[in-house]
């Protein structure tokens, strides 16, 4: 896709992206088109953001049993999250120590790991306990063999793993966000989504449609959008930024039909009854936060124009504990939902397109573009 000139002008597009996140909200634009097609510019990224930092791959809700599992990738690397016998949440490399096979594919439950090429088999703890036939081969000691481990953090419910084992940790990198989302008590809410899939787009463009709620009564019409009319008391300003997250609240109306505290909800008090919080943690973590429900994605980039998508949604357990019909309202959520990435895919994927060519550029942003400016800062410090 990439043609040499590109290659060729990394400075010159860095040049522009930083010049670009220097100025004010008022004056700022969005990042230059060639940030979305540049296989060099990729190239930093993996190395400088997704290598370096923290990546949410999914809910302890969604393993919360002894032997669930999740797996997921962090750009090239597999991974494997389990829940041991302690208890203990642990992410460990998702192949086998024999000859590179996938351990473990998508999300289930195992008693013990069993690779699916020669039966090699290791504990929840990543210890190699079983390998046929290696009794003539000198000096192989299963006690010697196991999965190595990756650094793993629990936030609030959320599941972090990084590459980088200098990292900071999570709780002290998200400690200023910490207050607004510790009162929702999010890690309680019972997921009812989890999906994988690929949409064709630079995953900057799909980070940035998520964060920011300017395009909501537009290409969200049919669905959210309907709930979200752009009024300027409704949506927040956050006093100062952090380089670690951007966010915004939203306040509904207390007669909205989804976003606010069920009656039974005895935790939440007063505006943040009917107020969603909506984080994006840098690099590739967004989520939707409101008092009744959640929903969330956690994307990697594959190539300049592709993105994988771990996509997943969870709802109080006070709200699913009064569904009168669980099976029908938990279904037309689904439906709805599915609707709302439809109607996401055919914006970001259209931006792809539209990135590609020469007479493309970017424009100023609106107000209601504040988080996107701040992921452009994140992009600019990062590269």
């Amino acid at each position: 896709m990439e043609h040499t000139v590109i290659t060729n002008s990394v400075n010159d597009i860095l040049t522009e992206l930083k010049t670009n996140a220097a100025k004010p909200l008022g004056q700022a634009k969005a990042m230059p088109r060639k940030m979305y097609q540049s296989e060099s510019i990729l190239e930093l990224e993996k190395e400088k953001i997704f290598k370096d930092g923290w990546i949410c791959v999914g809910r302890t809700q969604d393993i919360p049993n002894v032997g669930d599992y999740l797996t997921w990738k962090i750009l090239d690397e597999p991974v494997l999250v389990a829940r041991r016998p302690d208890g203990e949440v642990a992410a460990y490399s998702n192949t086998c120590r024999h000859r590179m096979m996938l351990l473990l594919e998508g999300k289930g439950t195992c008693k013990r790991i069993v690779c699916p090429y020669h039966a090699w088999t290791y504990d929840l703890s990543g210890q190699l306990i079983g390998a046929p036939y290696m009794n003539k081969t000198d000096d192989f000691n299963k006690k010697d063999i196991s999965l190595p481990e990756i650094r793993s953090e629990i936030w609030h419910g959320w599941i972090y793993l990084t590459l980088n084992p200098n990292a900071r940790p999570v709780h002290e990198k998200l400690a200023n966000l910490t207050p607004l989302i510790e009162r929702y008590n999010c890690e309680n809410y019972v997921g009812i989504v989890l999906k994988d899939t690929v949409w064709n787009c630079n995953w900057k463009l799909l980070a940035e449609n998520f964060m920011e709620g300017y395009h909501l009564p537009v290409a969200h019409k049919a669905t959210v959008g309907a709930f979200c009319p752009l009024d300027e008391t409704e949506f927040s300003d956050v006093d100062e930024a952090d380089e670690n997250f951007t966010y915004q609240t939203y306040t509904k109306d207390k007669e909205a039909p989804v976003g606010t505290a069920h009656p039974s909800n005895t935790s939440l008090e007063g505006k943040w009854r009917i107020t969603s919080v909506l984080p994006t943690i840098f690099p590739s973590h967004m989520f939707s936060l409101a008092p009744d429900h959640l929903w969330y994605l956690s994307i990697q980039p594959i190539g300049v124009d592709k993105v994988r998508i771990r996509h997943g949604a969870a709802i109080a357990p006070e709200v699913l504990e009064n569904l009168s019909d669980p099976d029908a309202s938990l279904g037309e959520i689904r439906e709805f939902l599915a609707k709302v990435q439809e109607e996401d895919r055919f914006v970001v994927e259209g931006m792809q397109q539209g990135t590609a060519g020469d007479l493309s550029g970017s424009g100023q942003l609106s107000w209601l573009e504040r988080e996107v400016n701040d992921f452009t800062k994140y992009i600019a410090r990062k590269l």
